[in-house]
Protein backbone atom coordinates (compact mmCIF):
# COMPACT_ATOMS: atom_id res chain seq x y z
CA UNK A 1 0.00 0.00 0.00
CA UNK A 2 1.93 3.05 -1.25
CA UNK A 3 1.63 6.21 0.81
CA UNK A 4 0.24 8.88 -1.50
CA UNK A 5 -1.62 11.17 0.88
CA UNK A 6 -0.98 13.49 3.81
CA UNK A 7 -2.77 12.07 6.86
CA UNK A 8 -4.55 14.24 9.45
CA UNK A 9 -3.13 12.08 12.24
CA UNK A 10 0.31 10.84 11.08
CA UNK A 11 2.61 8.77 13.27
CA UNK A 12 5.75 10.74 12.37
CA UNK A 13 7.02 12.79 15.31
CA UNK A 14 10.35 14.03 13.98
CA UNK A 15 12.38 14.17 10.80
CA UNK A 16 16.08 14.95 10.66
CA UNK A 17 18.60 15.66 7.91
CA UNK A 18 22.36 15.73 8.39
CA UNK A 19 25.24 16.45 6.06
CA UNK A 20 28.84 15.89 7.20
CA UNK A 21 32.02 17.17 5.62
CA UNK A 22 35.69 17.75 6.52
CA UNK A 23 36.30 20.49 9.09
CA UNK A 24 35.97 23.94 7.52
CA UNK A 25 38.34 26.21 9.45
CA UNK A 26 37.18 29.23 7.42
CA UNK A 27 33.46 28.70 8.08
CA UNK A 28 33.19 31.33 10.81
CA UNK A 29 34.23 34.03 8.35
CA UNK A 30 31.45 33.04 5.94
CA UNK A 31 28.57 32.24 8.29
CA UNK A 32 27.27 35.81 7.91
CA UNK A 33 26.80 35.22 4.18
CA UNK A 34 24.75 32.12 4.91
CA UNK A 35 22.68 33.97 7.51
CA UNK A 36 21.81 36.69 4.98
CA UNK A 37 20.83 34.13 2.35
CA UNK A 38 18.46 32.14 4.59
CA UNK A 39 17.17 34.93 6.84
CA UNK A 40 13.77 35.12 5.12
CA UNK A 41 12.92 31.53 6.11
CA UNK A 42 15.10 31.29 9.23
CA UNK A 43 14.78 34.70 10.94
CA UNK A 44 15.89 33.58 14.41
CA UNK A 45 19.60 33.04 14.99
CA UNK A 46 21.89 32.23 17.90
CA UNK A 47 25.49 31.29 18.52
CA UNK A 48 25.74 28.32 20.87
CA UNK A 49 29.00 27.53 22.61
CA UNK A 50 29.07 23.88 23.58
CA UNK A 51 31.76 23.34 26.18
CA UNK A 52 33.40 19.91 26.33
CA UNK A 53 34.42 18.46 29.66
CA UNK A 54 37.15 15.93 30.31
CA UNK A 55 36.16 13.11 32.65
CA UNK A 56 39.02 10.90 33.76
CA UNK A 57 39.67 8.14 36.25
CA UNK A 58 43.26 8.90 37.21
CA UNK A 59 43.68 5.88 39.53
CA UNK A 60 45.60 5.70 42.81
CA UNK A 61 49.05 6.10 41.28
CA UNK A 62 48.35 9.08 39.00
CA UNK A 63 47.84 12.76 39.53
CA UNK A 64 45.32 15.14 38.03
CA UNK A 65 48.25 17.45 37.23
CA UNK A 66 49.55 14.88 34.73
CA UNK A 67 46.50 15.08 32.49
CA UNK A 68 46.97 16.81 29.11
CA UNK A 69 45.57 20.32 28.97
CA UNK A 70 42.73 21.10 26.59
CA UNK A 71 43.12 24.09 24.33
CA UNK A 72 40.30 26.63 24.04
CA UNK A 73 39.56 25.32 20.54
CA UNK A 74 39.15 21.77 21.87
CA UNK A 75 37.13 22.84 24.90
CA UNK A 76 34.50 24.93 23.10
CA UNK A 77 32.54 23.99 20.00
CA UNK A 78 30.61 26.65 18.12
CA UNK A 79 27.14 25.94 16.74
CA UNK A 80 25.42 28.54 14.59
CA UNK A 81 21.71 27.90 15.18
CA UNK A 82 18.85 29.21 13.04
CA UNK A 83 15.12 28.71 13.53
CA UNK A 84 12.13 29.14 11.24
CA UNK A 85 8.71 30.52 12.19
CA UNK A 86 7.36 26.95 12.18
CA UNK A 87 10.03 25.74 14.60
CA UNK A 88 12.37 24.04 12.13
CA UNK A 89 15.91 24.15 13.52
CA UNK A 90 19.06 24.48 11.42
CA UNK A 91 22.40 23.89 13.15
CA UNK A 92 25.66 24.59 11.36
CA UNK A 93 28.97 23.32 12.76
CA UNK A 94 32.44 23.37 11.25
CA UNK A 95 31.98 19.76 10.13
CA UNK A 96 28.22 19.26 9.72
CA UNK A 97 24.88 20.81 8.82
CA UNK A 98 21.73 19.56 10.58
CA UNK A 99 18.05 20.25 10.01
CA UNK A 100 15.50 19.11 12.61
CA UNK A 101 11.73 19.36 12.24
CA UNK A 102 8.76 18.25 14.30
CA UNK A 103 6.53 20.33 12.05
CA UNK A 104 6.69 18.55 8.71
CA UNK A 105 4.40 15.60 8.00
CA UNK A 106 5.47 14.91 4.42
CA UNK A 107 8.73 14.79 2.51
CA UNK A 108 7.52 15.60 -1.00
CA UNK A 109 3.81 14.89 -1.34
CA UNK A 110 2.38 16.94 -4.20
CA UNK A 111 -0.86 17.50 -2.26
CA UNK A 112 0.96 19.53 0.39
CA UNK A 113 2.72 22.89 0.07
CA UNK A 114 4.76 22.37 3.22
CA UNK A 115 7.40 19.76 2.36
CA UNK A 116 10.58 18.83 4.22
CA UNK A 117 12.36 18.32 0.90
CA UNK A 118 11.81 22.00 0.08
CA UNK A 119 13.63 23.02 3.27
CA UNK A 120 16.62 20.87 2.33
CA UNK A 121 16.58 22.21 -1.24
CA UNK A 122 16.54 25.76 0.15
CA UNK A 123 19.28 25.45 2.77
CA UNK A 124 21.85 23.13 1.19
CA UNK A 125 22.48 25.01 -2.12
CA UNK A 126 23.02 28.24 -0.19
CA UNK A 127 25.49 26.48 2.08
CA UNK A 128 27.33 24.83 -0.82
CA UNK A 129 27.66 28.13 -2.65
CA UNK A 130 29.41 29.88 0.24
CA UNK A 131 31.65 26.92 1.18
CA UNK A 132 32.42 25.17 -2.14
CA UNK A 133 33.13 21.89 -0.32
CA UNK A 134 34.43 19.20 -2.71
CA UNK A 135 32.93 16.18 -0.94
CA UNK A 136 30.14 15.28 1.47
CA UNK A 137 31.52 12.52 3.67
CA UNK A 138 28.14 11.38 5.01
CA UNK A 139 24.54 12.34 4.47
CA UNK A 140 21.59 11.03 6.45
CA UNK A 141 17.82 11.24 6.61
CA UNK A 142 16.03 10.00 9.71
CA UNK A 143 12.35 9.55 10.53
CA UNK A 144 11.05 8.76 14.01
CA UNK A 145 7.45 7.50 14.30
CA UNK A 146 5.46 6.93 17.48
CA UNK A 147 2.82 4.37 16.61
CA UNK A 148 -0.25 3.47 18.67
CA UNK A 149 -0.79 0.28 20.61
CA UNK A 150 -4.54 0.12 20.96
CA UNK A 151 -4.57 -3.17 22.82
CA UNK A 152 -1.43 -4.79 24.25
CA UNK A 153 -1.77 -8.41 23.20
CA UNK A 154 -0.18 -10.52 20.47
CA UNK A 155 -3.31 -10.92 18.38
CA UNK A 156 -3.98 -7.19 18.10
CA UNK A 157 -0.34 -6.29 17.68
CA UNK A 158 0.27 -8.53 14.67
CA UNK A 159 -2.90 -7.19 13.02
CA UNK A 160 -1.37 -3.71 13.13
CA UNK A 161 2.35 -4.35 12.57
CA UNK A 162 4.80 -6.56 10.70
CA UNK A 163 6.91 -6.73 13.81
CA UNK A 164 10.46 -7.97 14.24
CA UNK A 165 9.74 -9.01 17.84
CA UNK A 166 9.78 -12.73 18.75
CA UNK A 167 6.22 -12.80 20.03
CA UNK A 168 6.14 -16.60 19.84
CA UNK A 169 8.67 -16.60 22.67
CA UNK A 170 7.99 -13.32 24.47
CA UNK A 171 4.29 -12.47 24.72
CA UNK A 172 3.82 -8.73 24.34
CA UNK A 173 1.14 -8.67 27.02
CA UNK A 174 3.85 -9.59 29.56
CA UNK A 175 6.49 -7.19 28.22
CA UNK A 176 7.47 -3.89 29.80
CA UNK A 177 10.14 -3.28 27.16
CA UNK A 178 11.15 -4.73 23.80
CA UNK A 179 13.85 -3.54 21.39
CA UNK A 180 15.10 -4.69 18.02
CA UNK A 181 17.97 -2.96 16.21
CA UNK A 182 19.69 -3.64 12.90
CA UNK A 183 21.97 -1.88 10.41
CA UNK A 184 21.84 -3.18 6.85
CA UNK A 185 23.12 -2.26 3.41
CA UNK A 186 20.50 -1.54 0.75
CA UNK A 187 22.10 -1.01 -2.63
CA UNK A 188 24.42 1.97 -2.31
CA UNK A 189 22.79 3.13 0.93
CA UNK A 190 22.64 2.01 4.55
CA UNK A 191 19.67 1.74 6.89
CA UNK A 192 19.76 1.70 10.67
CA UNK A 193 16.41 0.37 11.89
CA UNK A 194 15.10 0.45 15.43
CA UNK A 195 11.80 -0.95 16.70
CA UNK A 196 11.05 -0.37 20.38
CA UNK A 197 8.16 -0.93 22.75
CA UNK A 198 8.16 1.98 25.19
CA UNK A 199 5.82 3.23 27.88
CA UNK A 200 4.82 6.37 29.71
CA UNK A 201 2.98 5.22 32.78
CA UNK A 202 0.39 2.69 31.64
CA UNK A 203 0.36 3.91 28.02
CA UNK A 204 2.47 1.89 25.55
CA UNK A 205 3.79 3.08 22.20
CA UNK A 206 5.69 1.40 19.36
CA UNK A 207 8.58 3.58 18.22
CA UNK A 208 9.82 3.01 14.68
CA UNK A 209 13.13 4.74 13.96
CA UNK A 210 14.43 4.75 10.37
CA UNK A 211 17.89 6.23 9.83
CA UNK A 212 19.08 6.07 6.22
CA UNK A 213 22.52 7.29 5.23
CA UNK A 214 25.05 7.34 2.42
CA UNK A 215 28.78 8.06 2.30
CA UNK A 216 31.16 9.91 -0.03
CA UNK A 217 28.66 11.99 -2.03
CA UNK A 218 29.46 14.60 -4.64
CA UNK A 219 27.76 17.85 -3.58
CA UNK A 220 25.92 18.20 -6.89
CA UNK A 221 24.15 14.88 -6.16
CA UNK A 222 22.92 15.78 -2.67
CA UNK A 223 19.22 15.94 -3.55
CA UNK A 224 19.26 12.77 -5.66
CA UNK A 225 20.80 10.90 -2.74
CA UNK A 226 18.35 12.41 -0.24
CA UNK A 227 15.44 11.34 -2.45
CA UNK A 228 16.90 7.84 -2.55
CA UNK A 229 17.20 7.74 1.23
CA UNK A 230 13.60 8.85 1.59
CA UNK A 231 12.42 6.15 -0.80
CA UNK A 232 14.35 3.59 1.25
CA UNK A 233 12.78 4.80 4.51
CA UNK A 234 9.29 5.02 3.03
CA UNK A 235 9.50 1.44 1.78
CA UNK A 236 10.62 0.21 5.20
CA UNK A 237 7.83 2.11 6.92
CA UNK A 238 5.25 0.60 4.58
CA UNK A 239 6.74 -2.84 5.27
CA UNK A 240 6.38 -2.27 9.02
CA UNK A 241 2.72 -1.24 9.28
CA UNK A 242 -0.58 -2.78 8.26
CA UNK A 243 -4.00 -1.46 7.24
CA UNK A 244 -5.26 -0.56 10.77
CA UNK A 245 -2.40 1.93 11.10
CA UNK A 246 -3.46 3.64 7.87
CA UNK A 247 -7.04 3.82 9.16
CA UNK A 248 -5.75 5.29 12.44
CA UNK A 249 -3.80 8.01 10.58
CA UNK A 250 -6.84 8.92 8.47
CA UNK A 251 -8.88 9.74 11.57
CA UNK A 252 -8.64 12.93 13.57
CA UNK A 253 -6.78 12.81 16.86
CA UNK A 254 -10.01 12.97 18.84
CA UNK A 255 -11.69 10.16 16.91
CA UNK A 256 -11.64 6.57 18.11
CA UNK A 257 -10.30 3.78 15.95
Amino acid sequence: MAINEVFPNPTVKGVHFEMRFPNLFYLERRIGDLQTRIMKEFPESNLILRRQFLLADVGPNSSIENLPEQTDQEAVRKIWAFKSKTGVVLNVLTNSLQIHSEHHKTYNNAACDDKFRDVIAYVVPNFLEITAIPIITRMGLRYIDDCPIIKKDNETFVKWYNTTFRLDRFDISDATEMVFRATVRRGGYFLRYLEALTSKGDKYTLTLDFDGFAEEIEPKNYLTVTDGLHALISNEYEASIKRPVYEYMKKGKDETV
